[in-house]
């Protein structure tokens, strides 16, 4: 699956990174390299979590995200691993 991403950097120098077709999936990282791999690890559990819910995987596609990126859902070993660091 290939899903649009915004990243930009905010006043404090820190990368912001935003995926409008999955509502509330953003991430950050000090790096633009690190902010695009934290947010394919974001995407994936946002989609773990709506198929989980029963929900759509994405919402309508918007026109301003910068690129395309690829992302694969993360297995139940990564998910739970994921979800002790938080």
């Amino acid at each position: 699956m290939r899903l649009k991403v915004t990243i930009y950097g905010d006043e404090d120098g820190v990368f912001i990174a935003e995926c409008p077709s999955i509502p509330g999936c953003v991430s950050q990282g000090s790096m633009e390299a690190e902010t695009e791999a934290n947010v394919m690890d974001a995407i994936g559990e946002c989609l773990a979590v709506r198929a989980e819910m029963g929900l759509p995987p994405t919402t309508v596609r918007s026109r301003s995200a910068s690129r395309w990126i690829g992302v694969t859902r993360p297995s139940r070993t990564k998910r739970a691993s994921w979800a002790t660091r938080c």
